[in-house]
């Protein structure tokens, strides 16, 4: 055991760390820092999605997704409905069904195929995504469902052999 201690007291004044002693209270206060430490990044993050949705009038109901992402999702779904030219009338407010769309077709370019879109006032779904890309949030009276899904592509070798 000496043998261990001396050899981990030459390491660390080699590399120039300090030498702690720790009690078992003293490793939780450690760990307890550590995990803040680790944690501090995504909250960093996270407060500064929820000020950006509360600056767009946009509430976040529920995301398994990055929260670069969730950020263009938001921007995007606001921009996209106070732009006063995508409507024909004045002061209306474009379909839900242009704004899946057009949402639907921003992230498949930004983040590859297989993204879908569900935009409405009233409506149920219940969906598979892959990891990383669900997002349900709301603007106003308006409800959005952003999802991924995994795809796969199939070879004509693939479909012969199910049929045969």
């Amino acid at each position: 055991m000496d043998i261990m201690t001396s050899q981990r007291q030459k390491e660390e004044e080699a590399s120039g760390l300090k030498r702690h002693s720790f009690t078992a209270q003293s490793r939780q206060d450690e760990a307890a820092t550590l995990t803040m430490a680790r944690d501090r990044s995504p909250t960093r993050e996270v407060m500064k999605l929820a000020a950006i949705a509360l600056s767009l009038n946009v509430r976040l109901r529920s995301s398994d997704m990055p929260v670069d992402m969730q950020e263009r999702a938001l921007r995007y779904a606001r921009s996209f409905l106070d732009d006063s030219s995508i409507s024909s009338a004045p002061k209306h407010r474009p379909s839900p069904t242009l704004l899946a769309r057009a949402l639907k077709k921003e992230f498949d370019s930004v983040y590859g195929v297989a993204w879908h879109c569900v935009a409405g006032k009233s409506f149920g779904s219940f969906v598979t995504h892959s990891p990383g890309g669900f997002m349900y949030f709301s603007i106003d009276s308006l409800f959005i469902v952003l999802f991924k899904t995994e795809v796969k592509l199939v070879t004509e070798s693939e479909i012969s052999s199910q049929i045969s």
